[in-house]
């Protein structure tokens, strides 16, 4: 018996929208990683990218659990000498929340080419409305 393995034009993509209001960050960007990977169909296949398209609404309305709130940081460099920058996922989440969502989901995926082209299919969007209604987006109930 021989196995099935997809192939990159055959792959049937949908589109999915998923409220993420009062969800856990970690969770959503768990099961969101998952879809845009493709583990949830029965046609997976490790090196094709067969995941779907995925938008997030009301980002800004996600939860940290615990004290993270406080004791998270997202880190990054300038590049110049003494340039760590150190910001709380408190304020991050006040400021930027598509970005701390976008790089939850980015860092469950894989760190490859394939993971790249994954990570693009995801929008994110911080309050209920978006601009994919042309797709036809079905509504997405997660745990």
């Amino acid at each position: 018996m021989k196995s099935y393995m997809a192939k990159p034009e055959t792959v049937e993509r949908k589109w999915y929208v998923v409220d993420a209001e009062g969800m856990v960050l970690g969770r959503l960007a768990a099961q969101v990683a998952m879809i845009l990977r493709g583990k949830n169909k029965p046609t997976f296949t490790p090196n094709v990218d067969t995941g779907d398209y995925v938008i997030i609404v009301n980002c800004d309305k996600v939860k940290l659990t615990g004290k993270k709130a406080e004791q998270k940081f997202y880190r990054y460099h300038t590049g110049y000498v003494g340039g760590l920058k150190e910001v709380r996922y408190d304020k991050l989440m006040e400021t930027k929340p598509e970005f701390a969502v976008r790089k939850a989901v980015k860092g469950m995926l894989p760190k490859n080419s394939i993971g790249r082209k994954m990570i693009s299919k995801l929008f994110v969007y911080s309050g209920p409305e978006h601009k994919h209604e042309a797709q036809k987006p079905e509504a997405l109930k997660l745990k």
